[in-house]
């Protein structure tokens, strides 16, 4: 099956949703509108004054978003005005086609995945995808893919592999979906063979972690040469809210959790889980999903080009090295 994506999931404006921890910088804003407002209806010049308050602004912003705690990370990667897998195939490349199905039971709307044109280059590209409403979250399930989603990631891979062309994955997922016909359809048997059948593929795979990376329904599409991930992203065995139902019965107790989890972009990559963090826009990619795409862009560049003149052996070889590399102790 071939047609164009659903073009409909776009990335909203920020302003629509914030957190507790944000409150300082909603007033603020809220000031500057309303000064901007009072200039405009009375006609008169406060233009010193507000630019007195945005710098105060820029100063808040910096402060509370340098000193997070995992928790607020967690919230931030799970806003839902985040740029997800369509946005940044929309704002990275042209010409996209999006395959389906896995040719063995049917379709799965979780997992996004086909060719595109990337800076004049063929690139395979596979990532989960949430949905923006009601609607579309029901359709694609949160972003949380059953067994054939997990089997038309792999048949993309191999068709990439067969046409030598670099894949890119994006990670944003709660988990695999728990539901009794994944289970029945074999969900941990997909996502084990997508483990090992992309650990010999022989083209460069990167991946990139751009919102939640939970567990192995993440890990399903996560093996690659380079592994990326945003600054306010996550990756981890398990949520927040089931690690602390498990250990304190009480999900209350996930910022807890959070924090022991060593889930954040800085904690993984002291623990070598991934190869570098792609810093973000101020506030978090969801406050402007263009300059992200543009960082993104140029990151993408520098890392494909890594690859350019390696052998399919070499380029199989690393991928071995960097996984073998992971949880090694010297003491």
């Amino acid at each position: 099956m071939l047609r164009k994506s659903r073009e409909k999931e776009t990335a909203k404006p920020a302003a629509m949703i914030g957190f507790e921890f944000e409150k300082p910088i909603s007033e603020l804003q809220e000031k500057i509108q309303e000064l901007n407002l009072f200039s405009e209806r009375e006609g008169i010049d406060m233009t010193s004054e507000i630019r007195s308050l945005e710098e105060k602004l820029k100063e808040k912003k910096q402060h509370i978003y340098s000193s997070l705690t995992p928790w607020q990370r967690i919230q931030i990667a799970r806003h839902p005005n985040r740029p997800y897998t369509l946005d940044y195939i929309k704002m990275l490349t042209t010409d996209f086609r999006e395959l389906h199905g896995d040719r063995r039971y049917a379709d799965d709307n979780a997992i996004v995945a086909g060719m595109a044109l990337f800076e004049g280059k063929s690139v395979m590209l596979i990532g989960h995808q949430k949905g923006r409403d009601v609607k579309e979250r029901t359709f694609r399930r949160f972003g949380m893919p059953n067994p054939e989603g997990y089997r038309k990631a792999m048949r993309i891979m191999k068709l990439a592999e067969q046409f030598n062309i670099p894949i890119i994955t994006f990670i944003d997922t709660p988990g695999a979906f728990p539901g009794i016909g994944a289970e029945e359809r074999g969900q941990a048997e997909a996502i084990a063979v997508n483990l090992e059948e992309m650990s010999l593929l022989k083209v460069p795979v990167i991946v990139i972690v751009i919102g939640e990376g939970g567990s192995g329904g993440a890990l399903g599409i996560g093996v690659g040469n380079r592994v990326l991930i945003l600054e306010y992203a996550y990756y981890s065995v398990i949520s927040p809210e089931g690690c602390a139902a498990i250990l304190w019965k009480n999900s209350a107790e996930a910022p807890r959790a959070a924090q022991a989890l060593k889930l954040t972009a800085q904690d993984l990559l002291k623990l070598n889980i991934v190869d570098d963090i792609i810093p973000e826009p101020l506030g978090g990619a969801h406050n402007d999903p263009a300059a992200m795409g543009k960082i993104l862009r140029d990151r993408l560049i520098q890392e494909l080009e890594r690859f350019e003149n390696m052998s399919a052996d070499q380029i199989v070889e690393s991928r071995y090295k960097k996984f073998r590399n992971i949880g090694v102790v010297v003491e």
